[in-house]
């Protein structure tokens, strides 16, 4: 293959949240289309290498565990591997990687590989305190003339990109979530919308249980606006597990409320869903609510990023309250009972965010990226030969 590249994609461990997820389908993609990917991995002491795609998986062993300070580690380890191996672009999945990516700039200089930097999380944040926020309002703007590529993933977003990282409109690029592949697409698509009953509704949310994503907010706003036949499931793993459960039962919503933990695939308990919520004070374009889009049921979400109206259209696939506002969601868990949306315009939406049409435009952008540096590196070349050169001079 002509353009074949090689593709480096770090990744802290196979224990995913949503950024991994889609940086190993678009992995799995680039090997089926000819080209060579190695993820370089954090550790690999995971429940789910089993179930990880079949990948050049490549890692630094260690004697002691890692998780406590995984980025100096992938640090460590994706500069062992690049002073070793030629890569024609690095391909950072999410926000959290470009640390990694800017510490290779800086030990690597113009050794580094171009790298393209997907924006999984929304930039702006009101969450930050005022001090921290104007710093991370100068380490986005380094960001923007740092990596090669910016990648947001909706119109919106890429203005916020452009807003933030001050970055030069080339430099940053629109490609859709890659959240599903055709065939589940297809698959979800098939899924038969369940009647509801008048006596209680079974509510689902995924994502890692951290601050985030809100959880707390959202076990105030059930306990506020439950029936007692109403239930509440949350899929996903993480820190503030034990917290969840304590506010749980202070709420007295215990008996309601299913942590099913990491599940391999989300499908079984949307099929036993009636309606699907998410909480999150911020996100990129959560791959969840495409899901479950695709999966024909209503959404209720807070207004966590610039992407969220792309998805949710109020009335037709779902509803929007303001982020934060505990009053508001319950208010939403109670409306959303009774909604009559449209599934069918949920699962066009959905069908923009299929893996196999975004693996091609990365490749695309992938391939350009390639052909730049080489023309820098010709036109250095060139500039170097026409350089004056002093005679050389015999030293008294």
């Amino acid at each position: 293959m002509q353009d074949k590249l090689r593709i480096v994609v770090p990744i802290h461990s196979l224990d995913p949240g949503g950024v991994e997820r889609v940086a190993l389908g678009l992995a799995a993609q680039w090997v089926n289309s000819g080209h060579e990917v190695t993820v370089v991995l954090g550790r690999s002491g995971s429940s789910q290498l089993a179930s990880a795609p079949a990948l050049d998986y490549w890692q630094l062993p260690s004697r002691i565990p890692t998780a406590a300070w995984e980025t100096p580690w992938m640090v460590h380890c994706l500069y062992s591997y690049l002073i070793e191996h030629r890569s024609d672009v690095l391909f950072l999945p999410g926000n959290t990687y470009a640390v990694v990516g800017a510490v290779m700039k800086l030990l690597l200089g113009d050794h580094a590989p171009p790298m393209a930097l997907k924006v999984s999380n929304a930039l702006h944040r009101p969450d930050m305190p005022a001090a921290i926020r104007q710093g991370y309002g100068f380490w986005l703007r380094a960001q923007g003339r740092l990596f090669e590529r910016l990648i947001g993933l909706s119109e919106p977003m890429s203005r916020e990109i452009r807003e933030a990282t001050k970055a030069e409109p080339g430099r940053v690029e629109v490609i859709a979530n890659p959240v599903l592949p055709r065939t589940r697409l297809r698959l979800l698509g098939r899924r038969e919308t369940r009647s509801r009953s008048v006596w209680g509704t079974r509510y689902l949310t995924a994502g890692r249980l951290v601050s985030q994503k809100n959880h707390a907010m959202l076990l105030r706003a059930f306990a506020k606006a439950a029936r007692p036949s109403d239930t509440l499931t949350i899929a996903g793993e993480g820190p503030q597990r034990d917290a969840i459960m304590r506010l749980a039962g202070e709420l007295g919503i215990a008996a309601r409320l299913r942590l099913v933990g990491h599940v391999a695939s989300i499908d079984p308990l949307m099929d036993e869903a009636d309606v699907f919520v998410l909480s999150s004070d911020y996100e990129g374009l959560p791959g969840v609510v495409v899901e479950a889009l695709a999966a024909g049921l209503p959404v209720l979400s807070t207004d966590c990023c610039v992407s969220m109206e792309c998805l949710v259209e109020e009335g037709r696939t779902g509803m929007l309250v303001p982020r934060g506002n505990e009053r508001a969601f319950a208010e939403g868990l109670t409306r959303i009972r009774d909604f009559t949306g449209d599934p069918q315009r949920g699962r066009m939406i959905a069908s923009r965010y299929e893996i196999e049409g975004a693996a091609d435009r990365y490749l695309d952008m992938m391939i350009r990226l390639r052909r730049e540096r080489e023309q820098v590196r010709r036109r250095k070349l060139g500039l170097s030969a026409l350089a004056p050169h002093s005679p050389w001079q015999r030293s008294l």
